[in-house]
C-alpha cells in the first residue's frame, strides 16, 4: 500500500503555534474531548470486583473518603515523608478545562518519581520512559465518589518486556500501594 504524505506549510504551523492558546487548547481537547460519556462509577450494586477489573487493565484503583483536594494533599505529604521521591508536577485538569470554558469534575494528576528506581528500568528498556515518572490520578466519579488510580508496575513490566528486575518492581509496587493507602486512609495522616 502506498502512503502519500501531504505537506503542511511550515509557516502555517508556526503561525498556529504562536497563538498563545493553541497548544494548551490542543492538549486540553485531546485530554478532555476524548472522554467517553459513559459513567465511570461501578454499576449499582457492584462490589469492589468492579475496581479489580480496572486493575486487570493495568490500573490499581482505590476509593477515598476524602475530597479530591484533600486526597491529593495527603498524597503529597506521604510522598514528602517517603524519602528520595521528587514531586515533578500537580496537574489540575478541572482548572485547565475551566480556562477554556469547559467543565470537568474535580480531577488532579500528581507526577512523581525516584530516579534511583526508575533509571535502571529505562536503561534496560528505553520505552519505559513513556510511563515514568510515576503518576497518581485522583478524581470524583459521576456519583461524587473520589477515586485514586495508578499504573500497576507489573502491567508496565509486561507492556515494556522488562525482565530480570523483579526486586525493583516489587519495591515500586509496595511503595505505590503504601502511598495510595496513606492518601485514601480514613485516619489522619501523620
Amino acid at each position: 500500500m502506498n502512503t502519500r504524505r501531504i505537506p503542511f506549510p511550515h509557516s502555517t504551523m508556526m503561525q498556529m503555534m504562536r497563538t498563545s492558546s493553541f497548544v494548551p487548547a490542543l492538549l486540553l481537547a485531546l485530554l478532555v474531548g476524548c472522554a467517553t460519556p459513559a459513567s465511570d462509577a461501578p454499576a449499582a450494586g457492584a462490589s469492589s470486583s468492579a475496581l479489580a477489573d480496572s486493575a486487570q487493565a493495568g490500573l490499581v484503583v482505590m476509593t477515598s473518603p476524602h475530597s479530591v483536594d484533600s486526597t491529593v494533599a495527603r498524597l503529597e505529604r506521604a510522598l514528602r515523608a517517603a524519602g528520595p521521591i521528587s514531586i515533578m508536577a500537580r496537574v489540575d485538569h478541572a482548572a485547565n478545562a475551566e480556562r477554556v470554558d469547559r467543565s470537568l469534575r474535580p480531577t488532579q494528576l500528581l507526577i512523581f518519581g525516584n530516579p534511583a528506581l526508575g533509571t535502571p528500568l529505562m536503561q534496560g528498556r528505553p520505552t519505559t520512559a513513556i510511563d515514568l515518572p510515576q503518576k497518581m490520578l485522583v478524581w470524583a466519579d459521576s456519583t461524587g465518589q473520589v477515586r485514586l488510580a495508578y499504573n500497576d508496575p507489573q502491567y508496565l513490566a509486561d507492556r515494556h518486556n522488562i525482565a530480570g528486575r523483579d526486586d525493583e518492581l516489587q519495591k515500586i509496587s509496595g511503595a505505590l500501594r503504601t502511598l495510595a493507602e496513606q492518601a485514601t486512609a480514613s485516619a489522619p495522616t501523620p
